[in-house]
């Protein structure tokens, strides 16, 4: 065999592979439309009929079939190359629920997940960006100071045993009563 023909050969299995056709898809899917409405967290994402459109067909055009079966209580997101068997998958254990409903919205959530996950979609995170965002955004209120703590501070700093600036450094990490305020305002 010629040198040219094992790597022409090589290059040609390449070509064929699972992993070649997701990448050539992955390059023709591109962004996927945000066009669902989350009213909880007031933002856009993209749900699983408008991710199912935007990567099917192209799948499709390379010979891979996506498949979201539940399998022992898991959503399996397989995408299988039906001309070599070769298969990819991801896949998210269901919670156990007995509401059936509850279970469907969860199969139809997972399912979104794991196929964003799969093809690493450009989607927003719609509940954990913006869960984090509205923690992100509230002020973190400080603990208080007891009382005992706080009487003991100021017995300190009138016996000079500590300064009065260390003492309020001190306090900066604690919320302060109206009357430790006012007993701050005379030391």
């Amino acid at each position: 065999m010629k040198k040219e023909e094992t790597f022409e050969s090589i290059l040609q299995d390449r070509k064929q592979s699972i992993y070649f056709k997701l990448h050539k898809a992955k390059l023709e899917i591109g962004k996927v439309t945000k066009g669902s409405n989350n009213p909880f967290f007031k933002s856009k994402y993209a749900d699983l009929n408008s991710l199912i459109e935007a990567v099917e067909p192209t799948l499709l055009k390379y010979d891979l079939i996506l498949l979201q079966p539940v399998i022992d209580g898991k959503v399996v997101t397989q995408i299988i190359d039906i001309e070599s068997g070769d298969m990819v998958e991801s896949c998210l254990t269901l919670p156990i629920i007995t509401d059936p409903q509850k279970i469907i919205a969860s199969i139809t959530y997972f399912r979104r997940g794991s196929l964003q996950s799969l093809l690493s979609l450009q989607a927003v995170d719609d509940d954990g960006n913006e869960s984090k965002k509205s923690v992100e955004q509230k002020p973190k209120k400080k603990p208080a100071i007891s009382n005992d703590r706080f009487e003991n501070g100021v017995e300190k700093v009138a016996n000079d045993k500590l300064t009065k600036e260390a003492f309020l450094k001190m306090l900066d990490g604690f919320e302060l009563s109206e009357v430790q305020k006012a007993a701050l305002k005379l030391l």
